[in-house]
């Protein structure tokens, strides 16, 4: 997840400062704190003062008004700054960074907001909240400064907040917080204590009761957005999920002793099933099975007349009615065209649409047209040809 606290609140006086951050009674030096312009909505690259010690040991403090978003002091004159880039020190690894291990010794400042500004993701949304103390009193973070020159010569004062892991109570908005110190014990702690021995005694969740949070509009997120209306509650809007809206549907009908208990699977059969009876006779089976059932009832027509017209041999017929019944023998054996209709019955249509190709291939190169002689037998024919030859030859 992204970095903890990236946006806060810090509309405390100039001449207040020091004293949120728990120095009352010691002098206070002032440096560039005209520069400061409080606001609803501090993002990186804001001028927001800082409480650092004096550079010259004395029992002063300094109210130093610097830029948010470290810049560390190597880095190259002609560079580009960027303030988002280290807006927030991780405290697990500000002994091992080289742009944080040198600041512990002597540069440890203290930064006061009076809340911050943390999002929570949920889905592709992100709803901002407010985090504060329930009193309104000031909060005081854990923060470390340098100094860099640009090609200008000009010195750039930036700092740097310091983040730890989310306390038991704000662990549900974001896995890091700001390292808040909650007492004048912890600020004086951090500020005069070089070692780094007792680093984890101060770097660690703030896990008080009296943080409080609520919603707020989402128009935080610009940083052009500034004013009271910045930490106004905002309602947020129910939304219900999937699972929840199931999940409830569910437990009412659990609830209702009269709610039906067919399963849902016999529901939708008993709304489909008169469809389907409806829509039987057009069901392509249906139709496949019926041109079947004709086709078998043509088969077995000429089987039927196969049978009844079946002559006994001619010796039975011979010795029945006293002479040879050969015309009905020829007669009750079915024809060369009944055949044909049989083996046709029996093919597949596959091989029927080939039959006829081949059929229309062939009548279209051989066959002739039947002229008036194919109408007579073969001796008409003669007769015919002799008489008409006859008076040819008389001529002749």
């Amino acid at each position: 997840m992204q970095a903890m606290c990236g946006r806060g609140r810090c509309t405390l006086r100039a001449d207040g400062i020091a004293q949120a951050c728990h120095f009352n009674s010691r002098p206070i030096l002032h440096v560039h704190m005209d520069r400061y312009r409080p606001s609803y909505n501090v993002a990186p690259g804001f001028n927001v003062p800082v409480v650092r010690l004096d550079d010259g040991g004395g029992d002063c403090v300094v109210s130093h008004c610097m830029k948010w978003g470290l810049v560390p002091s190597f880095t190259k004159k002609t560079d580009k700054v960027d303030h988002f880039k280290m807006f927030n020190a991780r405290c697990e690894s500000i002994r091992e960074k080289a742009s944080f291990r040198r600041l512990l010794p002597k540069n440890r400042c203290l930064v006061s907001f009076e809340g911050f500004y943390e999002w929570k993701k949920d889905g592709s949304k992100k709803q901002p909240y407010y985090v504060h103390f329930k009193d309104d009193r000031p909060m005081v973070f854990a923060a470390l400064f340098d100094s860099w020159k640009n090609s200008e010569g000009e010195t750039l004062y930036t700092f740097t907040i310091i983040t730890t892991s989310s306390s038991s109570s704000l662990e549900w908005l974001h896995d890091r917080m700001p390292v808040i110190l909650g007492s004048k014990e912890s600020t004086d702690w951090w500020l005069n204590d070089s070692s780094l021995s007792n680093l984890d005694k101060i770097l660690k969740p703030y896990e008080e009761t009296d943080l409080a949070w609520y919603p707020v509009t989402p128009a935080v997120g610009k940083i052009s957005f500034d004013g009271p209306e910045c930490i106004k509650e905002v309602k947020l809007e129910e939304t219900k999920t999937i699972s929840q809206f199931f999940s409830k549907k569910q437990a009412s009908k659990s609830e209702d002793p009269t709610s039906e208990k067919t399963p849902i699977k016999e529901e939708l059969q008993e709304c489909i099933a008169p469809k389907i009876e409806k829509e039987e006779p057009q069901n392509q089976s249906t139709v496949e099975s019926a041109a079947m059932k004709d086709e078998a009832s043509v088969m077995e027509e000429p089987k039927q007349e196969i049978v009844k017209e079946e002559p006994c041999s001619q010796e039975e017929s011979v010795t029945k009615t006293g002479k040879s019944d050969t015309k009905d023998a020829d007669h009750a054996k079915p024809s060369a065209k009944e055949t044909d209709r049989l083996r046709l019955l029996h093919m597949s249509p596959i091989k029927k649409r080939r039959i006829g190709a081949n059929d229309k291939q062939g009548q279209g190169a051989g066959d002739k047209q039947p002229t008036l002689f194919s109408y007579f037998d073969e001796t008409s024919r003669n007769l015919f040809l002799a008489r008409v030859k006859s008076p040819l030859r008389a001529a002749v």
